[in-house]
């Protein structure tokens, strides 16, 4: 199995060992969590108080069951004064916010294992702007061994305490993806994480495409607490129809056939290593590797929708999202030219698929979203869609692109999403039709999702919130010509039609049948709307 190259204050973790941690100039100062107050915490129990020199200060430390708190201690004068006049402002941190503890060490050349104690260090996730986590630390310096020893190990006591947290997980790793970087990005900037949280890891590098559906069908997956994926969207999207096929298989549901899934156990970890990052960007809300990390090392779960994909009442597969149209036809011209870089490749495809723009001759069928109470006291109790209030709704025409997405599938070209009041778990999709109109209009539409509103303000875009969704072609106009096309890698046919399912390449003959299934998996990653109303009030961020 490959290794990663280590460096800086990870090197000294081997293992995750609990006998050394980084130096103190790798530390970040503790005025980074100044002022940051919990409500409520006055109640909360001491558990244990002690001196430790904290940045250059002495420090009286308190460890309560929710927080750690720290004031300086200040001399006094000979009239009882403090010695600068003034009492220095208590600095606390929420025990939450910590992932791992280790004693810290002073190794000289001649010591191998035993060095010199120079206290605690403490791995914080330390939450900053655009959703953006990062790791960094906090020393805890005494050099009594009793001291140290009697704080430590209440610090692994409530560590311990955190359930939710994965102590085990399995990793799935496609070489393919983007610059065939995936490798280099989980080697250098996820295992290093993983193993300062103690987390064991059973890696498995991918050797083909298919390879993580056929493995995760007959994998032991009883002594993971996790699952996690490291590539782009097509192996994210891999990756969960597998865990899902699996789901059902557990179930006893038939799989030709499927009107109600199970959820997928256990949760799955998307690290962003891809071209564009669709699903992580819009979990996370920013396609960032540590970020990524750190929620799954810190157990953030968040349940998301899932679709499934039928034909003529025969199963597909479960996706996020689809585009049938340009969308379809893009992806199919991009997988053709595989032997290009990832973004010229797909420079290429958007610009030949628009040279060659035609709308596509079809029939959508939609049932709309009915978010009422009662419809979901009815749903719970196991009424049929088709006996609820909403009633099925068609329109009929030229098409030049259809969108189907139950995620905001947020990416760099679109920073509020393609789809931006789409939720993750709503239970919903959108539905957005682009009727057939000049290709210097559609290409208007195009550039409109760069900018943050009046991406459909257009009089050709529709959109609609549904819950379900058929697309039956009318003609032959979006069939595969082979001749003309060659076909993406074999898989072309005279007789299909291409549709983007989670940036994967998916060809149908006929009408596809599109269900959203509300929080069907669990994906490791925090609440946007949570991260975006949290609010640091340091001055020093």
């Amino acid at each position: 199995m490959p290794r990663g190259r280590r460096g800086g204050r990870v090197s000294a973790l081997e293992g995750g060992s609990e006998e050394e941690a980084p130096s103190a100039a790798d530390a970040v100062p503790s005025v980074l969590w100044a002022s940051r107050r919990l409500p409520g915490t006055a109640a909360d129990q001491i558990l244990l108080r002690g001196i430790f020199e904290i940045g250059r200060d002495s420090c009286d430390v308190v460890l309560s069951e929710r927080a750690l708190r720290w004031r300086p201690i200040q001399p006094e004068s000979p009239t009882g004064d403090s010695k600068d006049g003034f009492l220095h402002k208590e600095e606390c941190l929420e025990l939450k916010d910590i992932f791992s503890v280790k004693l810290k060490r002073r190794y000289s050349v001649q010591q191998q294992r035993s060095g010199t104690l120079l206290g605690i260090t403490l791995f914080i996730c330390l939450k900053k702007e655009q959703n953006k986590l990062k790791d960094s630390t906090l020393d805890l310096i005494n050099l009594s061994e009793d001291h140290c020893d009697v704080w430590f190990r209440q610090f692994k006591k409530i560590l311990a305490g955190f359930s939710n947290r994965p102590k085990s997980l399995k990793i799935l790793l496609n070489p393919q993806s983007h610059k065939k970087e995936a490798a280099q990005v989980y080697y250098e900037k996820v295992e290093p994480l993983l193993k300062i949280s103690g987390i064991k890891t059973d890696v498995t590098i991918t050797e083909y495409e298919g390879h993580a559906l056929s493995l995760l069908k007959e994998c032991e997956l009883q002594g993971f607490d996790g699952v996690v994926c490291v590539g782009g969207d097509g192996f994210t999207s891999e990756v969960a129809h597998a865990l899902l096929l699996r789901a059902q298989k557990n179930a006893g549901v038939e799989t030709d056939s499927i009107l109600t899934p199970v959820p997928a156990r256990p949760p799955l970890g998307v690290i962003p290593a891809g071209s564009t990052n669709v699903l992580a960007h819009s979990l996370h809300g920013i396609p960032h590797v540590v970020t990524a990390t750190l929620h799954i090392i810190m157990g953030h779960i968040q349940q998301v929708d899932v679709c499934t994909f039928s034909t003529t009442g025969k199963f597909l597969r479960f996706g996020f999202s689809a585009m049938f149209g340009f969308g379809g036809r893009a992806l199919a011209l991009a997988e053709k030219h595989r032997w290009m870089p990832p973004n010229q490749r797909k420079d290429f495809a958007i610009i030949k698929a628009l040279a060659k723009l035609k709308p596509e001759d079809c029939e959508i069928s939609f049932l709309p979203f009915n978010s009422s109470q009662d419809l979901e006291e009815r749903r719970a109790q196991g009424f049929p869609k088709s006996g609820c209030d909403a009633q099925w709704q068609m329109i009929q025409g030229q098409f030049l692109n259809v969108s189907i997405m139950a995620i905001p599938c947020l990416c760099s070209v679109a920073p509020r999403g393609l789809a931006p009041n789409t939720r993750l778990n709503n239970g919903s999709m959108a539905l957005i039709i682009a009727r057939n109109t000049s290709r210097p209009e559609f290409i208007k539409h195009l550039k409109r999702y760069a900018n943050v509103k009046n991406q459909f303000n257009f009089p050709f875009v529709e959109t609609y919130t549904v819950e379900e969704v058929k697309v039956y072609p009318k003609s032959n106009s979006s069939r595969h010509n082979p001749e003309e096309e060659d076909g993406p890698r074999g898989r072309a046919s005279g007789n299909s039609f291409p549709w983007n399912i989670d940036g994967d390449l998916m060809e149908v003959a006929s009408e596809v049948h599109v269900r959203v299934h509300p929080r069907l998996i669990n994906l490791y990653g925090g609440s946007m709307e949570e991260m975006n109303d949290s609010k640091v009030t340091c001055n020093c961020l």
